[in-house]
This record gives structure tokens, C-alpha cells and sequence, in this order.
């Protein structure tokens, strides 16, 4: 057999150079087009669903949220197996879906059995969907130094939230930048109870006053001289002492009572659940970049390099970028 498969070829070497190429061609081809990564994605098809009511015991999510939430989807096509976990004022509910099961298919899915669901939830309570990703997804991080010293860890944190995580969700290729470490920035008032008692207010007060006083109002415009002019009410809350302007009630004479009346107003950051730490030399500010699935890792993470470079001279002077 070996022998005849030699003569063959030995008579028909022309053949041989043409098959030898093509191979060549397709391997080189093959090489090019195959992702690189250190670890397949050999994951389930899984959709997280993510709830947030703050405030809340996990007994009390475990039974309004988390129950309903995998009751439904215990019926739902192609699904596999259906995790709940609870922790205080959040629940997260993994739908793990057969293999093969296109992602987007599910998330699909997910989304119409979640209308079912309207209703029936606590009000204000709305479940979301996870990023289109995958458990291996996390493929890059970068933590943000400040070199000069001028700028806390809030501010740090407030540049990573409010641009440099924007700019790189818009890379091809990115399901989502999380952000870690530093302080979101909180208006916070502390409201003294005495006080309170004294103009006959309740916290209910407090917090419907500074709702109403959050917000433009918008008018109609007027021409004058063949121009139009628009008219509107600004009253966006943009530092503290707006805050301490607003007015909850009035006291025995009449006369407005304010925020600053009953308590103090002070600028702080949200309760935090963990913290960043860079090389023993202290805290940072953080991101982590989550690949969407089905993407090739190494161009993603080129992609996002690029993305860093192009907008560093954006950057906050002295505030760099770490690897």
C-alpha cells in the first residue's frame, strides 16, 4: 500500500507540489484565524441575573426575589439548572442553559420570562441581565496612580467611573468594565434627631424634599428681536451647599426651614465591600476589562491597549495608568 501511495506520487509530482501548497496556504490561513488564549472557554451557557433591593435582610430578598425569580425560570426551554444566592439587599440568580444553547438565544429568553415577573416583584425592585459574558472572560486589568498627589482616592475613583470605564466599554469586543477600589462619591446628611422632632419632620420628609429639588423644569421659549430665547428652571444638585438650600417645611411663624437646619451636609463614600492594593505601596483605583464571548482574546486586549494609549493625554495631570 505504502509503496503503490510512493510510486503515485513519484509519477505525478506536479500533483503533489499543488496539494503540498494548498495545505500550506490553509495552515498559514488556519494559524491567522484561530484565537489565542491561555484558557479555552469551555464554560456554560449561563445568563446571571442580578436584583438589588438595599436595605433588605437576605431573608426578606431570599423570599420576594430570589424564590420567584427561580421558580420561573425553572420552566423555561433548554434550561439545565437554576442557582440562587442571596447576600444583604442583592440576589443573583445563575440560569444555566443546555450545551450548544446560543448565548444570545438565551439571554433572549431570559428576558421574556422576566416580563412575566412584572408585577409580582416589590415596587422599585428591577432585575437585570448579566454582561454577554462568559467566567473566563476577565482578560485585563489596570489600576490608576496618581504621581503628584493631588488627588484622592475618590477622585480617582470618580474619573474611573465617569470616563476612562465609559471609553473602554466602547472597544469592540468589551462587555463591561468593572470598576474597583476607591470611594464613590456620596452627598451624605446626617440629620439631627432632636432637631427633626422640634419642626415635627419625618426622614420621609427629608428625602421627598431633596427628590423634588433634584431636577431642570422646562418651559417654552420667547422671541424677541427675530431670536428665541428658551426659558427653563435649573435645579440639578451640583455641590453640597444646593443641598443645604433645600427647604422641608416651615416652622410655627412660617418661616422655611432648611436642611441646614436640621442637620449638616458633607460630601463622603458609599459603603465599600473590599479595596485594591498595588505592590505593598497602598491603595488604588482599579478595572477590570470582561470579554464578550466568542471574541479572540489577544485582539481585544490589543484593542484596549490601543484604546488607553489614544486617551491617556486625557488623563487628569498626574494621574497615570499602571499595567
Amino acid at each position: 500500500m505504502i509503496s503503490k501511495l510512493i510510486e503515485i506520487c513519484g509519477k505525478n509530482r506536479l500533483i503533489v507540489f499543488i496539494v503540498t501548497g494548498l495545505v500550506l496556504l490553509w495552515s498559514i490561513w488556519a494559524i491567522n484565524k484561530t484565537p489565542i488564549d491561555a484558557l479555552p472557554d469551555l464554560s456554560d451557557t449561563q445568563v446571571i441575573i442580578f436584583t438589588e433591593w438595599m436595605g433588605r435582610s437576605p431573608n426578606l430578598v431570599e423570599d420576594q426575589i430570589t424564590y420567584p425569580l427561580v421558580t420561573t425560570f425553572l420552566g423555561a426551554p433548554k434550561v439545565k439548572l437554576v442557582r440562587g444566592f442571596t447576600m444583604f439587599g442583592m440576589s443573583f440568580v445563575s440560569v444555566i442553559f443546555q450545551d450548544g444553547t446560543d448565548l444570545y438565544w438565551a439571554r433572549s429568553r431570559a428576558l421574556e420570562y422576566l416580563s412575566k415577573l412584572q408585577g409580582k416583584l416589590p415596587e422599585g425592585v428591577t432585575p437585570q441581565l448579566g454582561p454577554d459574558a462568559t467566567g473566563v472572560g476577565w482578560i485585563f486589568e489596570y489600576a490608576l496612580i496618581d504621581e503628584s498627589g493631588k488627588y484622592t482616592l475618590q477622585d480617582m475613583r470618580t474619573f474611573q467611573d465617569w470616563y476612562l470605564r465609559y471609553w473602554l466599554t466602547s472597544v469592540p469586543g468589551v462587555a463591561e468594565v468593572a470598576s474597583v477600589g476607591g470611594y464613590q462619591k456620596e452627598y451624605q446628611i446626617e440629620i439631627d434627631p432632636t432637631k427633626l422632632q422640634a419642626y415635627d419632620l419625618s426622614i420621609s420628609d427629608i428625602k421627598e424634599a431633596v427628590r423634588r429639588s433634584n431636577g431642570d423644569v422646562g418651559g417654552r421659549v420667547i422671541e424677541l428681536a427675530e431670536h428665541e430665547y428658551a426659558v427653563r428652571g435649573r435645579g440639578y444638585i451640583t455641590d453640597k451647599g444646593m443641598i443645604e438650600q433645600i427647604v422641608v417645611g416651615t416652622d410655627q411663624k412660617g418661616t422655611p426651614v432648611l436642611i441646614r437646619d436640621i442637620g449638616r451636609v458633607q460630601i463622603g463614600g458609599n459603603i465599600r465591600r473590599g479595596f485594591v492594593e498595588l505592590n505593598g505601596e497602598g491603595e488604588v483605583v482599579g478595572g477590570i476589562v470582561v470579554m464578550r464571548v466568542g471574541e479572540d482574546t489577544a485582539k481585544v486586549i490589543d484593542r484596549v491597549k490601543e484604546k488607553i494609549k489614544e486617551m491617556e493625554p486625557s488623563f487628569p495631570p498626574g494621574i497615570e495608568r499602571l499595567k
